[in-house]
């Protein structure tokens, strides 16, 4: 699925403000950094991530995309970086040698359980921690609300699961198959709270919200006309606040848990 750098660039505040700095405090001290970023689009996570890491770093920019990727490497922080054009669902431990820190946001949740098991066995030989954020729940709260509200979120959340990918149940998975192979496995509400500040985040994304909700069920398009024109109203008019529920994931080796644990 390509997404568009204009919406990845109208995002990144939000998903700045809304991922959780507190699992990188967890993270061990390794320096230098190798850090392999996965579904890297235009490169948020390195510019959020890299001035809380102290030392060296170099990145790696993993993508299917090769105009996002080439976007990903400009205005980056003071780091060196290295991109590939690679599909992140194929990724075998030689893609990953050398890897200290695995990250990767808003990709989880648009894998199958094949896809995600496959790229946690992969990060877990590459025996590092893995830090992927901004995975969807199925928790989605407008205010005011409206009838509509609650049949739309069921529709979308059905959406988000077609074709065997996990969407809401992703975190919940990835948590059970990195316990299972052996990680420590952290992980934190990391919420986009949209008010009259995000106003244009905020009516793109209840576009593609309800676009998504009527593609699963075609009947509701007849209903959601005024809903979608008087949604839209309201967040022109900075009265509509949105809260999208995400979760991040921090997962640790044995090894680095109990390193942490000694130097606390």
């Amino acid at each position: 699925m390509r997404v568009s750098s204009s919406w990845l660039a109208l995002r990144e505040p939000a998903d700045a403000a809304a991922r959780c700095a507190e699992l990188v405090e967890h993270l061990p001290g390794t320096a230098p950094w190798v850090v392999h970023d996965l579904g890297c689009g235009t490169g948020s996570m390195s510019r959020w991530l890299a001035p809380q890491l102290s030392g060296p770093q170099h990145w790696v920019l993993h993508d299917t995309d090769a105009d996002l990727l080439e976007r990903a490497t400009i205005d980056l922080p003071a780091v060196t970086a290295e991109p590939r054009v690679s599909d992140v669902t194929r990724l075998q431990p030689a893609d990953l040698a050398g890897a200290t820190l695995i990250t990767a946001s808003a990709l989880l949740d648009i894998l199958t359980a094949e896809e995600l098991a496959a790229l946690l066995a992969a990060g877990v030989r590459a025996g590092c921690p893995m830090l992927l954020t901004l995975s969807v729940v199925g928790h989605v709260e407008l205010a005011p609300a409206d009838p509509l509200d609650r049949r739309v979120a069921a529709a979308f959340d059905a959406h988000q699961r077609r074709g065997r990918l996990l969407g809401p149940g992703a975190v919940a998975a990835a948590a059970e198959e990195l316990g299972r192979l052996g990680m420590e496995v952290l992980v934190r509400p990391s919420p986009w709270r949209l008010d009259a500040e995000h106003a244009g985040l905020a009516a793109e994304w209840f576009t593609g919200w309800v676009g998504a909700a009527c593609e699963q069920q075609p009947e509701l398009a007849a209903e959601t006309d005024a809903y979608a024109h008087r949604r839209l109203a309201q967040a022109a008019a900075g009265q509509l606040a949105v809260t999208v529920g995400h979760a991040d994931l921090l997962a640790l080796p044995a090894q680095s848990s109990r390193n942490r644990g000694e130097s606390a």
